[in-house]
């Protein structure tokens, strides 16, 4: 412990001064004055990952700018090109990093870590982080066809019975070329791309190892083209196999440029070395006039450092096992049906043990995201797969009773609980008693966290300031981690009245009822303020965009009346001044449009029985890319991606989840079935449906059945003790309440007609 006896901040200052730079303590003195005093100022994670990630485009800087003759991906494409509306000036930015395209699709097997991915151009890269392959067609006279130079280019997820694929197709004067994308099980995982592509008048097909992925630069320092295997040896351990051999093989190291500059001149080469690190080989296939040609490669899933093993079960599960039992929608509208269809697959998909947020840049674990994400699982009727992250839950528990997935977010615990008990009460399983000692630990430690009852600030009694993931700003008192205190409590009483410990269950829901008054009492003496009774983000916040995160009250976790005034001026605030482009716009941090908290927003809505709500639910829906995906953040210019993954499963859960409301939701002691669905679905002859989705009273399959007079709302409910007041509702028609298994409403075609209500249980 000598280092605590050692002048270290002199010597620091002394240093910085020395070398003529700012004094580094001083500079984080004045930045913490702009945050509230927290225990924690950043989490290390996150300084971990932003370290990484800038490292990435300082290596960016200096590949890039100097050599745009190369073949980049589409993001650099557009990201440099000044005639391009994503152009970004690079003037004094010390790093170069993807801020308007991030979009990727991944591709994968049910079971397994390993997730490639698929960039809007059909550029592929196998591993995790690591270097890529592009497909490219050059005619004989000169002309090229390369996608990440191409303005349009068609790409689309393939859906089949027995795996998910990523195709993309492009064509041009000088041919047309497709590539298809997924993985493969046999002697191990694979990554598997056929290229398809014709030249009219002649050429090749090339296909390119690439020292880059959408982030940027990867290092490659050796290629070498196995003539006997027919594969590709990249450094010491990757390989891609060719089904046949190519007619040429070409490579190039950094000093001599990109292996496409020159192709046709460049004298055969089986092998390079590139002390720089970007090496480039080409695999070239003769295209004769008029004729398609194809090729397949195969890329071992052998390694992967995020992925050891990539099969934690020790093998994957076919696609149809996978799905079985999900709940399945059918609706008129077919972009809405392959939303769900996509959404519900990456569900699946990136969850092999634990659930990731996306499948490269948040390859990682969040309570935070993971409750979302489970809570979409579980109404879906994917419990068996939620439940092994679950069981992981108790590892990353400190002994003090923190759920830790980040240091300095207060808002775990709570989430931690909540959809534990989202997880028994959907499953109607009884809670194990193993996890007694683990819930009253988290229970415990939101009571201990709270900062004192008895004191003049405006955040008396509410949990610490922290650093919120969620983007809301500097270090501050949040309402959100207070929000999902008050649940996690409510969560542990539930808990432990299963467990007959009324002692622990009256002492939770006595601090969840403590802390919702100091809630309270912190918004009416704040209100000052702000001015209004709209809930901010935190107490020492005017109205802002972070006060989304305060919605969270109403969707999901139901703490406020479904009509209480706060939340529709929150809400109306966030429309007004916080919409671009129909979506929820996130000035904070994100700086782009927010799919997931654009659905929290039409949630509240919904809840409201405000019709705005299926506005916000189509912009989501036309935000998505291509392959049916959202970026965490989306360019309100480009449309692309400016933050986070490329692919972020949290929205495609709550895509998942708004579906589901839309036909069948929870609301007090009751469900409301239908109160989502708009009358253009219900037209003569149309019939639409959902399920089975779990609730807290069984499972319910909801069908609904337009005719020339009326419209019948139909359900079937598997009720396991006894069944809950159901209400449907279409549209500002008058609600039928009714109860029974199984049951059946009619509405007439007229706004407020209602022509009969049925309990069919006796039938059954």
């Amino acid at each position: 412990m000598v280092y605590r006896w050692l002048p270290w901040k002199w010597l620091v200052r002394r240093m910085a001064r020395t070398h003529g730079f700012v004094d580094p303590l001083r500079l984080l003195s004045r930045l913490d004055r702009f945050a509230q005093p927290s225990e924690v100022r950043t989490p290390i994670e996150l300084l971990r990952a932003g370290v990484a990630f800038h490292a990435r485009g300082l290596m960016n800087t200096k590949a890039i700018q100097h050599n745009l003759d190369w073949v980049w991906p589409w993001w650099v494409q557009k990201q440099y090109d000044p005639n391009d509306e994503s152009f970004l000036p690079r003037a004094f930015s010390i790093t170069h990093v993807n801020l308007t395209h991030r979009n990727w699709t991944a591709v994968g097997l049910p079971g397994c870590r390993a997730f490639p991915i698929v960039d809007p151009r059909g550029l592929v890269t196998p591993f995790f982080d690591g270097w890529s392959i592009d497909a490219w067609i050059v005619a004989d006279d000169g002309g090229e066809l390369i996608p990440a130079r191409q303005d349009t280019v068609s790409q689309r997820l393939l859906l089949d019975g027995e795996a998910l694929a990523v195709r993309t197709e492009s064509a041009g004067q000088a041919g047309r070329l497709r590539t298809d994308v997924d993985a493969v099980d046999g002697e191990t995982v694979e990554c598997r791309i056929a290229c398809r592509a014709a030249c009219p008048d002649g050429g090749w097909l090339v296909v390119s190892l690439r020292p880059f992925n959408p982030e940027g630069v990867s290092f490659v320092h050796r290629i070498r083209f196995d003539d006997e295997d027919r594969q590709w040896r990249i450094g010491r351990r990757g390989r891609v196999r060719f089904d046949r051999w190519p007619d040429r093989h070409t490579t190039s190291t950094y000093g001599e440029g990109d292996v496409r500059i020159g192709l046709t001149q460049r004298p055969p080469s089986g092998q390079c070395e590139c002390d720089v690190g970007l090496a480039t080989a080409a695999a070239m296939y003769r295209l004769e006039p008029g004729c398609e040609s194809a090729v397949e490669l195969r890329v071992p899933l052998v390694y992967d450092k995020r992925s050891k093993p990539i099969l934690p079960t020790g093998r994957t599960e076919p696609w149809p096992a996978a799905l079985d039992g999900a709940a399945a929608m059918s609706v008129p509208d077919e972009r809405f049906a392959f939303l769900y269809d996509a959404a519900v697959r990456y569900l699946v998909l990136l969850s092999p043990d634990d659930v990731y947020p996306g499948p490269y840049t948040y390859k990682r674990f969040w309570f935070r995201d993971a409750a979302f994400i489970l809570n979409a699982m579980l109404a879906t009727g994917m419990s068996q797969r939620a439940a092994p992250v679950l069981e992981r839950f108790g590892p990353r528990q400190r002994i003090d009773g923190f759920f830790l997935s980040q240091a300095g977010e207060w808002d775990s615990n709570g989430e931690a609980l909540w959809v534990l008990r989202r997880y028994h009460e959907l499953t109607g399983l009884p809670p194990h008693a193993s996890l007694h000692p683990m819930v009253i630990s988290g229970g415990q430690w939101i009571i201990r966290k709270r900062c004192a009852r008895d004191i003049e600030a405006l955040h008396a009694g509410l949990l610490p300031a922290g650093f919120s993931a969620e983007h809301l700003g500097n270090n501050d008192f949040y309402y959100w981690d207070d929000f999902w205190g008050v649940a996690g409590l409510r969560a542990a009483a539930w808990l432990c009245r299963r467990w007959d410990d009324q002692a622990h269950a009256r002492m939770f829901a006595n601090g969840a009822d403590d802390l919702a008054a100091a809630i309270e009492r912190s918004l009416e003496r704040s209100r000052d303020i702000r001015r209004c009774d709209a809930l901010p983000a935190s107490p020492y916040r005017r109205m802002d965009a972070g006060a989304v995160g305060s919605v969270v009250a109403s969707y999901p976790l139901r703490l406020l009346e479904w009509d209480d005034p706060r939340m529709r001026q929150t809400v109306d605030f966030l429309l007004e001044r916080c919409r671009v482009r129909g979506a929820f716009f996130q000035d904070l941090i994100h700086s782009g449009l927010n799919a997931y908290l654009t659905l929290h927003l039409a949630q509240a809505l919904l809840r409201m029985g405000d019709p705005r709500f299926f506005e916000l639910v189509r912009t989501v829906a036309d935000l998505a890319s291509p392959t049916g995906q959202w970026p965490e953040a989306i360019h309100p210019r480009t449309g692309g991606g400016c933050m986070g993954d490329g692919q972020h499963l949290w929205a495609s859960a709550e895509w998942v989840m708004m579906m589901r409301n839309l036909f069948v939701r929870e609301e007090d002691d009751r469900l409301i079935l239908g109160s989502g669905i708009p009358d253009e679905w219900v037209r003569q002859g149309s019939r639409i449906s959902f399920g089975p989705t779990a609730t807290p009273w069984g499972a319910i399959d909801v069908e609904i059945e337009g005719f020339d007079d009326r419209v019948e709302v139909r359900w079937r409910g598997q009720w396991r003790d006894h069944a809950p007041p159901v209400e449907a509702r279409l549209g500002d028609r008058t609600p039928i309440m009714i109860e029974g298994a199984i049951g059946r409403a009619e509405f007439g075609r007229s706004a407020a007609k209602v022509h009969s209500v049925r309990d069919e249980s006796e039938r059954r």
